[in-house]
């Protein structure tokens, strides 16, 4: 029997071309230059402009009916943006102050370089839980307010770098790393955290314990039962309004805009290398966060954010805000869903939010003096258990089991640890899952649906029969060194598995196994050592191995190899249905002139 078409073995080509080739699906996958193309040197100055700078692409278009519902918007996330704002300062122990410079300056960059329509940036609980931890391991906020409030700035400073850099070198692909599971868990157990330092305030507890965990912080409340106040546990866990007979204060709001503080960082300290940690961390959770958000709400509305410009975005805003008395701010879900539900059409309602911002900084302040600790609290309170998303963890429990270990990995190493113990466990299972994955893909039997020429999975479809004498075996996964000792003894034991079936049943010996090679996307060195190995072991014992569909790097590296001139082409089939086919004929020809079996078993 011929076969009606042969696997072709595509050309060759230059190192250099395949290495640009690689390189550009790595860090191109969007192809952003493509409208750069046979563009006169002037439109390519105005498409640079507008991709760095989407403000410059939608102004243009700007319409009255667009102002209207942004300036809505804008004020609507302005009234949550400040008291949120002050709150967040608070809990990362800078000065309440700087909530509402960091919701002036970063977003006002952010309008002019993001691509998000919905998104409305500001300081979030995380990051700023983050960096009262971090920091605050190296120097006391209480005891030294200067220094760390400085060394505060310059952690922004460089988050800003490492975001912009990602973003300029288009790595934005590090971000999904952190998988959906993991920031479910994450925030869930960040939320528990601050809702738990939240205690002190709504108890009146004038001594608190610094770490974060829930054995220190409930060892902590419970060892000072006797200072609990209840005037304040009352009013707090009851209604707001009546919490300004409390006797707990913020102290004074200065009035004015953002001073700067580019002579504030500290690049010369010897907490520097603590600083650049705190920022990367940081940096990382704030984009993450910012970029999950605005995409989420750019699906709703369909349109499209690139990951890339977004970092850039978050960078260079983060630095501007360094330099001028701002933390780090990103996209905060609660600002982003406000914005949304307020009905925002463009990056405007954040220039509108800024200019409400800094009237309060020029005017208002001063109203804010007398605002109690534990309203804050409450404030906080409230904004976090929005975070604690138990129904996306029952969602990943009913879907997937590891997805659920990961996230509850995250929410305990948080909770029970810190919040950078819960991250490294959270990325640690991740990174294992991805490994798992590469280092175990998964093997499977293939049969013959009823009266088709399709073959699929036996266990997937029971109805799927045996093709007597061959075993069709299916890889779903790329074949690399770190799997290939796996790949070798799973195929080994499938073989071993057939064969004993195949006594116990009474059905036709096994003569030839097909490697079915659609899902195999490449093949390294290792993996092609692999094959030839298993020929050698099919070989004696007396069996034929077969491949079916090989793709095209795969057979390149395969010929280069000489595996296809050792194996025999006429062994490689283009589907297996062909495959099938071509052993089929083989073995009705075996069993009418013996003579080509004898000849046959000589040869393996």
């Amino acid at each position: 029997m011929e076969c009606t078409h042969r696997v072709a073995i595509p050309p060759p080509q230059p190192f250099v071309k395949s290495l640009k080739c690689s390189l550009k699906e790595t860090f191109f996958p969007d192809d952003p230059l493509r409208q750069f193309k046979n563009q006169p040197p002037s439109r390519k100055l105005v498409l640079g402009l507008h991709y760095f700078f989407p403000i410059l692409q939608w102004a243009p278009r700007y319409t009255f009916e667009f102002l209207k519902s942004d300036l809505v918007s804008g004020i609507t996330v302005a009234s949550l943006a400040i008291p949120q704002g002050i709150s967040y300062a608070k809990l990362a122990n800078l000065p309440p102050i700087l909530g509402l410079y960091s919701s002036f300056v970063p977003p006002l960059a952010y309008a002019m370089m993001g691509s998000s329509r919905d998104l409305a940036v500001g300081t979030v609980a995380v990051p700023s839980l983050l960096l009262a931890s971090m920091l605050g391991n190296e120097v006391n906020a209480n005891e030294n307010p200067k220094l760390y409030l400085h060394l505060a700035f310059t952690a922004t400073f460089f988050a800003g770098v490492f975001q912009a850099s990602l973003g300029l070198l288009r790595l934005g692909f590090i971000v999904d790393f952190l998988s959906h599971a993991t920031i479910v868990g994450f925030m869930a157990g960040a939320a528990t955290v601050v809702c738990l330092q939240q205690l002190k305030e709504i108890l009146g507890l004038d001594q608190f314990t610094h770490a974060t965990d829930l054995v220190s912080v409930l060892r902590s409340v419970f060892s000072q039962t006797h200072e609990w106040r209840w005037e304040s546990g009352v009013l707090g866990c009851c209604s707001l309004f009546f919490l300004i007979s409390t006797r707990y204060f913020v102290g004074e709001l200065k009035k004015g805009l953002n001073p700067v503080s580019l002579g504030d960082l500290e690049f010369f300290s010897p907490y520097l290398k603590a600083t650049i940690k705190t920022g990367i961390i940081t940096g990382v959770i704030g984009f993450a966060e910012g970029i999950a958000v605005g995409r989420s709400f750019a699906m709703f509305k369909n349109y499209h954010i690139d990951g890339n410009k977004e970092m850039i975005a978050f960078g260079m805003m983060n630095i501007a805000g360094s330099c001028t008395s701002c933390y780090l701010t990103t996209g905060p879900f609660s600002r982003a869903a406000v914005n949304y539900s307020a009905g925002c059409k463009t990056a405007l309602s954040n220039i509108v939010m800024a200019i409400a911002v800094m009237f309060t900084l020029l005017f208002l302040t001063p109203l804010f003096h007398y605002t109690p600790l534990v309203v804050l609290a409450a404030i906080i309170i409230s904004a976090m258990l929005c975070l604690i998303d138990y129904e996306a963890a029952i969602h990943l429990w009913q879907v997937d089991k590891f997805d659920f270990v990961v996230c509850i990995s995250a929410y305990i190493g948080v909770v029970f640890g810190s919040v950078e113990i819960g991250l490294v466990i959270a990325m640690a299972i991740s990174l294992l899952r991805v490994l798992l994955f590469i280092a175990r893909p998964r093997t499977m039997v293939l049969g013959n649906l009823p009266n088709s020429t399709i073959f699929r999975n036996a266990e997937q479809y029971p109805n799927a029969s045996n093709v007597p004498g061959v075993l069709i075996l299916q890889i779903d996964a790329p074949i690399y060194f770190v799997n290939a000792s796996y790949l070798r003894e799973r195929i080994a034991r499938w073989i071993d598995e057939e064969e004993d079936r195949i006594k116990s049943s009474g059905e036709t010996c096994l003569q030839y196994v097909i490697m079915v090679m659609s899902a195999v996307g490449n093949i390294d060195t290792s993996g092609i050592s692999m094959l030839e190995e298993i020929k050698k072991a099919i070989d004696r014992r007396g069996l034929k191995l077969v491949l079916a569909n090989p793709g095209g790097e795969v057979m390149k590296k395969l010929h280069k190899s000489k595996f296809v001139e050792n194996m025999g082409q006429e062994c490689i089939y283009l589907t297996v249905g062909e495959a099938v086919a071509g052993c089929k004929y083989m073995l009705q020809t075996c069993k009418s002139n013996p003579v080509i079996v004898a000849e046959t078993r000589n040869l393996t």
